[in-house]
């Protein structure tokens, strides 16, 4: 039986994850021993994309892509501004990586935007868009659970086609941790070129205009001081910048890379000048 990993934006909840725990367990073959686990997003598809992409990342570099499958749910239901019927939201897809690792969840904004590069191929299972408020827990539950147990192929899926996944332009905000670093989606690539260490770089975002210095560790300068640097996300030879302060806790009013900007939300854009 292969491990899940699921990412949504109700993983908040400890009543939500129980109950799809549950769920899953109850449609496994064999449900003793169930590795089953949860990582919150919120209801930006560019988080939960962000969130993906990372977990990706580190089961391929260090875990077991073959014996992993990684479910996700954050549909907004962004592709409409008129209610909908019966809860319908995006297409229900799985994915197969080039690794061997299989995804599935809503095909909703952005979900699958930062895996692009990495997929082989993608089906559509059908008849799972809709026709319950949670559908985590009522319709794809057993999708899982039948992925976990490697049924894929006894499943009636149709194969689509690559670009029914949206690319992502521009530049935002990934993910903020509990320290308040910023991980955006830009790589240290995009910055090659443009900019050189030392070099000071203006940031917009939130509607707040920063001056941050360009370092290659978040203790490259002085504490208190604002700084973008190749951070700990993404590939080893081209990781996610981030934006934030090194302090030692002692200030009086430590500030983070999140304060400030304003207490920015995962989804937000930033330029960069």
């Amino acid at each position: 039986m292969k491990k899940l990993i699921i990412i949504a934006d109700w993983a908040h909840d400890s009543l939500n994850c129980q109950e799809v725990k549950t769920a899953v367990e109850g449609f496994l073959k064999d449900n003793r021993g169930a590795n089953i686990t949860f990582v919150a997003s919120t209801p930006s598809t560019i988080h939960t994309g962000f969130l993906m992409n990372q977990i990706i990342n580190t089961e391929e570099q260090y875990g077991d892509p073959l014996n992993t499958v990684i479910f996700q749910n954050t549909d907004p239901r962004i592709q409409t501004m008129e209610g909908v019927k019966k809860a319908k939201g995006a297409e229900f897809i799985i994915v197969k990586l080039k690794s061997g690792m299989f995804l599935c969840g809503p095909n909703a904004g952005y979900d699958f935007s930062l895996v692009k590069n990495k997929i082989d191929l993608i089906f559509h299972y059908q008849g799972l868009d809709q026709g319950s408020q949670f559908r985590s827990r009522d319709l794809y539950a057993r999708v899982s659970a039948h992925l976990m147990d490697e049924m894929e192929d006894e499943m009636e899926l149709e194969e689509v086609p690559a670009n029914n996944i949206p690319g992502l332009d521009d530049h935002y905000v990934g993910h903020i941790d509990n320290h308040g670093n910023i991980k955006t989606t830009m790589t240290h690539e995009e910055l090659k070129g443009i900019f050189e260490y030392g070099n000071t770089v203006e940031i917009t975002l939130n509607d707040v205009k920063k001056k941050a210095l360009y370092v290659d560790n978040l203790f490259g300068a002085t504490p208190g001081q604002l700084v973008i640097y190749p951070g700990s996300s993404g590939t080893k030879d081209n990781p996610n910048l981030e934006i934030s302060v090194w302090r030692h806790f002692t200030e009086k009013n430590p500030t983070t890379g999140l304060a400030e900007f304003n207490h920015p939300r995962p989804g937000q854009k930033i330029e960069i000048k």
